[in-house]
């Protein structure tokens, strides 16, 4: 829902900060590698991942799009909710934990308080495919920019088509055509024939 906050630091401290923007005053949860890059100037920019529950809605905040991108990964884990990821962030650097799991280092995952040794294996087991085809770069590569057939297929996904019928007949669509075709267009065309 947010991608980021940028605002006014208004509060600072290890487990939270407070980010005025707009009039209005954001507590966000960060982890203790957010808190070490946040300096202590007046502005403020976290990337932000909104938690909504029955009882609660809560922001977490991150020093880059990397961190939270792993955060992520992380929380898709079951077992690992946010506050478990978050303190997983604070113990050990993103990338010292993104290398873990690309080496299959249970003993380093392990250590991390809330973290057995199943909890470890599963993160492992269910990431490192994951993190080993993003490359080693992830946290801090910015995402590159999608071409129109990925933004068309990604849609469609979203809308509830099957992802292989989508694909094949946004292929369809892109062999006819010689000219450049765009997201709107693969779409109406897409929707037209699935």
């Amino acid at each position: 829902m947010y991608d980021y906050i940028d605002g006014k630091l208004a509060f600072k401290s290890a487990a939270y900060v407070v980010i005025d923007a707009g009039g209005v005053g954001y507590q966000i949860n960060i982890s203790l590698n957010t808190y070490s890059q946040i300096s202590d100037s007046e502005r403020c920019k976290l990337h932000t991942w909104l938690h909504v529950k029955e009882d609660a809605h809560t922001l977490y905040g991150f020093a880059g799009a990397g961190e939270r991108r792993l955060f992520l990964h992380l929380i898709s884990i079951s077992g690992i909710g946010p506050n478990t990821a978050r303190m997983m962030l604070s113990s050990i650097t993103p990338d010292e934990i993104q290398a873990a799991i690309i080496q299959g280092n249970v003993a380093l995952i392990q250590r991390i308080k809330g973290i057995g040794p199943k909890s470890a294996q599963r993160i492992i087991l269910e990431l490192q495919d994951k993190l080993k085809k993003d490359g080693p770069d992830t946290l801090t590569a910015v995402p590159a920019a999608k071409t129109a057939k990925e933004e068309a297929l990604a849609a469609l996904v979203m809308l509830g088509f099957a992802r292989n019928a989508a694909e094949k007949v946004l292929d369809q669509e892109i062999s006819k055509n010689t000219g450049v075709l765009t997201v709107e267009q693969l779409i109406k065309y897409a929707l037209k024939n699935l």
